[in-house]
């Protein structure tokens, strides 16, 4: 399906926590309107990724910085899905000097052609305030860590459920408390609880959302 017609890009912000299913909501709104999807979690842990790499310190800002330069083939890294390399974006995401890096590769990539479909942190807030159409997922830590639990097992990664929900609470308070980009709604972004929900329910009622949006 097509974007309607328009006289500006049609750009989708989907922002949320780790484990939320704003990956999964936005690659299929991606689909669904015909446009290009950018993880920009992804990046960030690629950074965190280069720090390790580079035997830095993800809380110093020189090394995250440095980190900045990964080579695009780090994007293919399996590592980056990792818990360990989650952990480490979100420690680097703090800096305002990477923040800065990434922002016109994430500001390119939204503004191009008829749109984009962007899913991260920040969006909506700070990379496409501009967006049509804003959301917002959510979804209780008990959720999200077990839903990572069973990612984990299925990729053949040993995994513990209370660690993982206590690593996720760790990151949801660092993420929402750092001086920069915080993790919040934007004003005008729609909310959207899948605590409950499955995987084909939480994408119609997103795209339902999305049309209710852009008409």
């Amino acid at each position: 399906m097509s974007p309607p017609p328009t006289t500006s890009p049609l750009i989708i912000a989907v922002d949320g926590p780790t484990a939320s299913g704003k990956g999964t909501i936005a690659k299929a709104l991606a689909a669904h309107y015909g446009l290009p999807h950018l993880d920009t979690g992804l990046l960030y842990r690629a950074v965190g990724r280069q720090v390790e790499l580079n035997l830095g310190n993800p809380d110093d800002a020189a090394d995250a910085l440095a980190a900045c330069e990964f080579p695009t083939s780090l994007l293919d890294d399996p590592e980056l899905r990792s818990e360990t390399t989650g952990g480490l974006a979100s420690r680097v995401s703090i800096h305002h000097g990477v923040r800065q890096a990434l922002f016109a590769r994430q500001r390119a990539f939204a503004t191009q052609g008829r749109g984009a479909v962007l899913d991260g942190r920040d969006i909506g807030t700070v990379i496409a305030p501009e967006a049509r159409a804003k959301l917002f997922i959510t979804a209780s830590v008990a959720a999200r860590a077990k839903r990572r639990h069973l990612e984990m097992i299925a990729a053949g990664r040993e995994s513990q459920l209370d660690e993982i929900a206590a690593d996720l609470a760790a990151r949801d308070e660092r993420d929402r408390n750092r001086k920069e980009a915080p993790l919040r709604a934007a004003v005008d972004a729609a909310t959207l609880d899948t605590s409950e929900l499955s995987r084909d329910a939480a994408i119609a009622a997103a795209i339902a959302l999305v049309d209710s949006r852009i008409g």
